[in-house]
C-alpha cells in the first residue's frame, strides 16, 4: 500500500506541472490575438489618417465627370478608376483561371490519387508555393519573347499574360486549402454515406464539398487577397502608367498596386504623396470588400446546404 501510495504521490505533479503551464500558454495566445488586431488596426489607422482626407470624388475621376469615366467615355488622367478598374479584371480573370484547376486538384489529391501520385504532386505543389512572385513575372516575360522569336511576332504582355501568372501563382493556395478541408472531413460521415449506397461521385458532390465548403472558400478568399496585392508580377507582365480602362485581354492595363509604387517613386509634392495613400486605402478596402463577399456567399453556402436545398 505503501508503494502505490508513493507510486501515486509521485505522479501526481506532472499534471499539475501541466495545469501551470496553461495560464502561460493562455495568455501567450491572447496576447497574439491582441498584437495582430493592434497591427492591423494601426496599419488601417494610419492610412484613414493620411489618405482619408484625399478620398473623395477627385481621387477615383479627377477632372473627368463620373459616369463618362465608369463608361469609358472619356479618358482619365488625373484619378485612380483605371488602375481600380484594371485590378478588378484582374482578380476576377484570375480566379477564372485558377479556381477550377485548384480545386479540381485539391479534389483529385484527396479522393483519388494513390500514394505515390500523392507524393509527388504534393511535392510539385510545394515547390509552386516556393516560387517568389517576381521569378513568376520573369517567367511570364520570358514565355512572351520566346513566342515572338518563335511562331508568334506580334506576342506582347498583357492583361492575360498577367492574370495566367498570378494564377500559377494562387494555385497552391487553392489546391492546399481544398486538399486539407476534404481530408478533415469526419470519417464517420464518410462511412454513413457509403452505408446508404451512395457512389463516390455522388458522395463527393453531396456530403464532402458542402462539408468542406467553408475551407475550400477560406482558399478563394486568400487566393483574392493575393491577387489584387501582387505587384512584381504584373509589372514584368503587362501593367503600365496611363493605360486608361482595359481595352481587352491582350492589352496593356493599370492597377492599383502598380499605381501606388509609380506615384510614390516620382512624387513632387505632398498632394501627389497623400494621392498614394489613398490609393492605398482603396486598395485595402477592394480587398477586404472582395473577402467580405467571398465570406458571405460562402455562408450562404452553408445555410443553404443546411437547410437541405443543395
Amino acid at each position: 500500500m505503501s508503494r502505490a501510495r508513493a507510486s501515486n504521490g509521485a505522479a501526481r505533479p506532472a499534471p499539475r506541472n501541466r495545469l501551470r503551464g496553461l495560464p502561460l500558454l493562455r495568455f501567450a495566445s491572447r496576447f497574439a490575438a491582441v498584437a495582430l488586431l493592434g497591427c492591423l488596426g494601426a496599419l488601417f489607422a494610419f492610412l484613414l489618417f493620411k489618405g482619408g482626407p484625399v478620398l473623395d470624388r477627385e481621387l477615383l475621376f479627377g477632372n473627368t465627370p463620373s459616369l463618362d469615366a465608369i463608361l469609358g467615355l472619356r479618358p482619365v488622367w488625373d484619378g485612380i478608376w483605371p488602375a481600380l478598374a484594371g485590378t478588378l479584371c484582374l482578380v476576377l480573370l484570375t480566379l477564372c483561371l485558377a479556381l477550377f484547376p485548384g480545386i479540381g486538384c485539391g479534389v483529385y489529391l484527396a479522393e483519388y490519387a494513390g500514394p505515390r501520385a500523392k507524393a509527388l504532386a504534393g511535392a510539385a505543389v510545394d515547390v509552386l508555393a516556393g516560387v517568389p512572385s517576381i521569378v513568376m513575372g520573369l517567367f511570364g516575360f520570358t514565355v512572351i519573347l520566346f513566342l515572338r522569336r518563335s511562331f508568334l511576332p506580334e506576342a506582347n504582355t498583357c492583361l492575360f499574360l498577367a492574370s495566367a501568372c498570378l494564377a500559377l501563382l494562387v494555385l497552391p493556395v487553392l489546391i492546399v486549402s481544398t486538399r486539407e478541408a476534404l481530408e478533415a472531413v469526419p470519417r464517420d460521415l464518410r462511412l454513413c454515406a457509403a452505408a446508404l449506397g451512395l457512389s463516390r461521385a455522388a458522395r463527393l458532390r453531396h456530403v464532402l464539398l458542402p462539408v468542406a465548403a467553408r475551407g475550400i472558400w477560406s482558399g478563394v478568399i486568400l487566393a483574392l487577397g493575393r491577387s489584387a496585392e501582387d505587384t512584381a508580377v504584373i509589372m514584368l507582365t503587362g501593367v503600365v502608367a496611363n493605360a486608361g480602362l482595359p481595352a481587352g485581354l491582350g492589352a496593356k492595363f493599370e492597377a492599383l498596386p502598380f499605381a501606388i509604387y509609380y506615384i510614390t517613386a516620382q512624387y513632387q509634392s505632398q498632394e501627389e504623396l497623400a494621392r498614394a495613400f489613398g490609393a492605398s486605402l482603396v486598395l485595402l478596402l477592394l480587398a477586404g470588400g472582395l473577402m467580405l463577399l467571398a465570406s458571405r456567399l460562402a455562408s450562404g453556402y452553408r445555410r443553404r446546404w443546411a437547410g437541405g436545398k443543395a
